[in-house]
């Protein structure tokens, strides 16, 4: 199992319509085939520069690798991901 995590932050201001588009957005990756356990998560913490996490997980490398090269998931990061998120973080670890 590898579970995927990235936190990150938006371009956007905290509570625009932009920021909600985009986090709608990121739900649909949920619809991928591979994607098990979607999260999308707001970060409370004040320790972190982050605002958002996404999570999920795939059974194998063969699943993840899949997701990444999915037309879904490069068109999201193409045209949503890298004009709209400031900064972020990509974990991937391994059960």
């Amino acid at each position: 199992m590898i579970r995927h995590i990235v936190p990150f932050r938006l371009t956007h201001a905290h509570g625009s319509a932009e920021e909600a588009d985009f986090l709608a957005a990121n739900r649909a990756l949920a619809n991928i085939p591979g994607v098990e356990n979607f999260e999308l998560l707001r970060q409370v913490s004040p320790k972190s520069n982050y605002d958002f996490c996404v999570s999920m997980a795939f059974a194998d490398q063969a699943a993840y690798q899949a997701y990444n090269v999915h037309p879904a998931h490069v068109d999201f990061v193409q045209t949503r991901w890298i004009p709209e998120v400031a900064d972020f973080m990509e974990i991937d670890l391994v059960e």
